[in-house]
């Protein structure tokens, strides 16, 4: 199994996505983030079915890592209940894993 995971979150705009993006790879608690073109959400939300564009992102960092970047993203979003998912990573190539775990060792 690979030591990385993606995770996926999606925004409210593209210039939060890239925002929180940016900030993630300059903290390092993530190698890379995918920001998608928006999409169509309908959901449920405090009662009522609701319709909205989003724009989804996916990051990648180390399975240890997952959690602060979590927190990271929620912290720096501007939902009350942002969705943030951990996708695990079962095959990846090795060299892809390494750079990684390279860019979010935390080194300069």
């Amino acid at each position: 199994m690979s030591a990385i995971v993606s995770i996926y979150a999606v925004f409210g705009s593209a210039d939060e996505a890239e925002r929180i993006g940016r900030a993630m790879i300059e903290r390092r608690l993530a190698a890379c983030v995918n920001i998608f073109g928006p999409c169509r959400s309908i959901y449920r939300w405090q009662g009522r079915i609701e319709e909205g564009e989003e724009v989804p992102a996916l990051f990648k960092t180390r399975a240890d890592s997952a959690d602060a970047l979590v927190a990271a993203i929620a912290d720096l979003h501007s939902y009350d209940v942002p969705g943030i998912c951990v996708w695990p990573i079962d095959m990846t190539l090795d060299g892809y894993a390494q750079w990684v775990a390279t860019e979010t060792s935390g080194a300069s």
